[in-house]
């Protein structure tokens, strides 16, 4: 089954296998593959990019190797071509020859539990892996919850969401949820150059710079052009008091031109980003309860003009001014200027 969210040149995760960071993530499940108490479902969440899906079918191999009777090369190589008869692989599936669902259907999941309740076609566990459960519309979701509350034997789920926060609470309720964390910028380096020998070291320090721990993103900025907009607006973020309402006025002509552009798309995730670490790190401050709501405002602010430039088709260049003003307004009422410039 092919991966709708697969980049293009880029192998999709079940070929990779080996996942970069999440040392901690992987040491839990390594102990409970060793004690034989592995529960039957796990939800991988974090931001998209971060190789989730990767470290799925890493787990995977992990756990069919040592509840199986293959060695771990045979293992790999079965996964690699989706032809193990323990994995199943649940994803948006294609609806044509050049398109995909938008939604992981009822019917999907419907295929997936029969699959599963028949006779397993080698020794040891059985692994399904959901990539992505947020993919899943809402009769998917109900039908997998009932799947979730009785799972077949020796059977564990692995569901990846990019936004656990939007799923039904009892479907998280079944789950071990184990969070997985943007990866450090050697491990972010080390992914580029296994892909690319050849990376030259001012496209890889401009792609992990871009990255924020996030391979995915990465891979994204090597596609660019090396004088994008995504740079300035990089620069911006880091101080955004400190710089001319003109300078914003620029960006916003530079990123909003092409609704459709890449550029725009990945600066609308590098936006999500800085205020989302904006309000985490308003809520681990003492006494910086007004900088969160502050910080909560604008996330609502922000994720409400994107989607109403969306939806009508408005001037997305407007939009982002309206963004970057309330994001200099955040800066200048809540957060002091010598915390700011550090």
């Amino acid at each position: 089954m092919t991966d709708p969210n697969a980049l293009e040149g880029l192998a999709p995760p079940e070929r990779r296998q080996q996942a970069r960071g999440h040392a901690a993530a992987r040491a839990g499940i390594a102990s409970q593959i060793a004690s034989r108490r592995l529960p039957g479902a796990i939800l991988l969440h974090g931001p998209m990019g971060i190789g989730k899906a990767t470290f799925a079918f890493e787990m995977t191999a992990a756990i069919l190797t040592a509840t199986g009777d293959e060695d771990a090369h045979r293992v790999e190589e079965q996964i690699a071509a989706l032809s193990h008869p323990n994995v199943s692989l649940l994803r948006r599936r294609p609806k044509d020859a050049k398109s995909y669902y938008t939604v992981i259907r009822v019917e999907d999941v419907r295929q997936l539990r029969d699959g599963l309740h028949h006779t397993r076609g080698r020794a040891g566990h059985r692994v399904a892996i959901i990539d992505s459960i947020d993919d899943c519309n809402p009769s998917a979701a109900n039908a997998l919850l009932k799947t979730l509350e009785e799972p077949p034997a020796d059977t564990t789920f692995l569901l990846i969401s990019h936004r656990p926060g939007q799923l039904l609470p009892t479907i998280k309720s079944r789950c071990h949820n184990l969070a997985l964390r943007p990866i450090a910028g050697d491990d972010v380096r080390a992914v580029l150059t296994e892909h690319d020998p050849g990376l030259g070291a001012a496209a890889l320090d401009r792609a992990i710079a871009l990255a924020g721990g996030r391979p995915r993103r990465a891979f994204e900025t090597l596609a660019l052009e090396p004088d994008s907009a995504l740079g300035a607006l990089q620069t911006w973020l880091a101080s955004p008091g400190q710089h001319a309402a003109g300078v914003a006025i620029k960006l916003a002509e530079a990123l909003g031109s092409d609704s459709q552009s890449p550029e725009l798309s990945f600066a609308r995730e590098m936006l999500d980003d800085w205020i989302a670490d904006e309000a985490r790190n308003a809520a681990l401050q003492p006494g910086a309860r007004m900088r969160l709501a502050s910080a909560n405002e604008l996330w609502d602010k922000a994720h409400s003009l994107f989607a109403d430039a969306d939806a009508i088709n408005l001037d997305m260049k407007q939009t982002l001014i309206v963004i970057f003003d309330a994001i200099r307004k955040h800066v200048s009422t809540t957060i002091p200027v010598s915390a700011e410039t550090l």
